[in-house]
């Protein structure tokens, strides 16, 4: 009889999970996006915002709050009720600020990751009032002028800002750093000379560049971008270097695993959609869409690479 109980019992949890994942969503959902908006976690997140609110018949919000490379938005969904009606698109910076900072949450235990959404690579670019149309040209104009170029960031810690370091590390070139708020300020700045290069995503950049408002000398990924298939590799002159952005949602901890599944499954759906299939890849991004678990592991992993970049955090 107890045997027979603790069946019905797992039946009728099991069906009750159930029936909360094909309830979900009952209300609107917020993604709340830790970057100004512009940028390509925000650009991603209203990409894919409306067409979740169309397959769940609920308002999707986008909720800028940028700042502290992202951490403010995490650290807000670390605090968040655990239901799925609050989510976080983040970006690997999300897997960079634990090595530089001691923050209110934990990077891994504090969230339910949902899935990576996407990434993609970061083009060098330039101000075409410099006289630059390369990496090498880049290398050689610093290397005659150290400490004089300056480039912008989304911010301090953000994968453009390590892209700069390591491009630093491995040509023997000084630059200044000028940090901001996300990428789309930062690539203002540029836009106006305010700085003189930066590493931008493909996705919110390249039309800059097709429209001759700037330069792109290099990309970041091992192999060139289908968005800028002219625009070579810096490992073409840096042996080694390679580098891109990914970005994906992430819920609070303790979210049910069940809600969790449903929002990684419609998610890819959403990205199946020719529609958006057409507009992601305009953009530059490669889909990625894999299933919870692989998200957890990439963002251990990432956590443990740029921690051997980075080195021993600041007490």
């Amino acid at each position: 009889m107890r045997i027979w109980g603790r069946l019905v019992f797992a039946v009728l949890v099991a069906f009750a999970s159930e029936a909360g994942a094909q309830g979900f969503p009952a209300r609107a959902v917020r993604i709340i996006v830790g970057f100004a908006p512009g940028g390509g976690t925000d650009t991603l997140a209203r990409v894919i915002g409306p067409h979740l609110s169309n397959m769940w018949k609920q308002p999707v919000v986008i909720d800028n709050r940028p700042g502290a490379d992202g951490s403010i938005a995490a650290g807000i969904i670390a605090q968040a009720p655990a239901d799925g009606y609050t989510l976080a698109m983040v970006s690997n910076a999300h897997t960079i600020t634990p090595n530089q900072y001691k923050l209110p949450y934990d990077p891994i235990k504090s969230f339910a990751p949902v899935t990576e959404v996407a990434f993609v690579p970061d083009i060098l670019l330039v101000n075409p009032s410099l006289p630059i149309h390369s990496l090498a040209e880049l290398i050689s104009y610093a290397k005659a002028n150290p400490g004089k170029l300056n480039y912008g960031s989304s911010g301090t810690g953000t994968s453009p800002y390590l892209e700069m370091k390591l491009l630093e590390r491995m040509a023997g070139i000084q630059l200044l750093h000028v940090p901001y708020k996300g990428s789309a300020p930062a690539t203002t700045a540029l836009l106006g000379g305010e700085v003189q290069l930066m590493f931008g995503a493909v996705s919110t950049t390249i039309e800059q560049v097709r429209g001759g408002r700037l330069r792109a000398i290099a990309i970041s990924s091992a192999a060139p971008s289908p968005a800028a298939p002219e625009v070579m590799p810096v490992s073409k002159d840096l042996p080694g270097f390679e580098s891109s952005v990914w970005y994906g949602l992430l819920a609070p901890a303790g979210t049910p695993p069940e809600v969790v599944t449903k929002i990684s499954d419609d998610i890819r759906t959403v990205l199946a959609l020719p529609e958006v299939k057409e507009r992601v890849a305009g953009l530059g991004f490669t889909v990625v869409a894999d299933p919870p678990a692989h998200f957890t592991a990439t963002i251990a992993s990432d956590i443990k690479r740029w921690a051997e970049l980075i080195g021993p955090k600041a007490p």
